[in-house]
């Protein structure tokens, strides 16, 4: 990759005051909305971070139409109780983030039927970026596609402190080698059958175990016990 072009963001010029962003996130079973606030110094902090999961019977995964409708039907339950937590109105947010595929089109109109592509489950992405779109549309504010994979990454620095990891990325369809590189996070190497969080999924179903909070904390659970 010889060079990055650059977007235009759609994030107005930096202000004197601290800037509030909104997250939707629902690539998988779990739907989740959070407010973060950027300081004028470069610092950040959580507001606010509430989810809610599909959770199938055990012994089952879950199916994209099923989870799709999941997060169509509390979205705006957690987005509410999100911005209540927060303490900050919709109106006041500064932009609106959701989890998007590297080559989803950023177009708040032509895009909105758009089936999102990349790390993620489609139907669900697709109710998400509905959602992210209409609030956009009715309340006038910026929209900024977040790449599924890149959320986790940065999310991790964030928490961790870290300037320039080189990072073992293991989510449920992904498991990779991934570092910062010539402007943009470069895959270094992956597994080449079955991803780590997908394999914990199938154990639990074949033995039966709950999905409950999620398969791998059961197993983790389970592991204990027997030690």
């Amino acid at each position: 990759m010889l060079g990055q072009l650059r977007r235009k963001t759609p994030l107005p010029a930096p202000a004197e005051r601290p800037y509030l962003a909104l997250g939707l996130e629902g690539s998988a079973n779990k739907f989740g909305a959070g407010v973060i606030k950027h300081s004028e110094d470069g610092s950040t902090s959580v507001l606010s971070n509430i989810r809610h999961t599909y959770i199938t019977p055990p012994g089952e995964g879950f199916q994209p139409r099923d989870t799709a409708l999941h997060h169509r039907e509390w979205a705006l339950k957690i987005i509410k109780q999100c911005l209540v937590q927060a303490d900050v109105s919709i109106h006041d947010l500064d932009c609106i983030c959701y989890t998007k595929g590297e080559s989803l089109k950023f177009d708040l109109f032509k895009a909105i039927l758009t089936t999102p592509k990349g790390p993620g489950m489609g139907a669900p992405l697709q109710s998400v970026a509905i959602v992210a779109r209409m609030l956009a549309l009715m309340f006038d504010k910026p929209l900024v596609g977040v790449n599924h994979c890149v959320g986790h990454i940065e999310m991790g620095r964030e928490i961790t402190g870290a300037q320039n990891p080189v990072v073992l990325y293991v989510s449920g369809g992904n498991t990779q080698v991934i570092a910062y590189s010539r402007q943009c996070y470069r895959i270094f190497g992956e597994t080449l059958d079955i991803a780590v969080g997908n394999c914990l999924d199938r154990f639990a179903r074949v033995i039966d175990l709950s999905n409950d909070p999620s398969p791998g904390y059961n197993i983790e659970q389970e592991a204990k016990r027997s030690a």
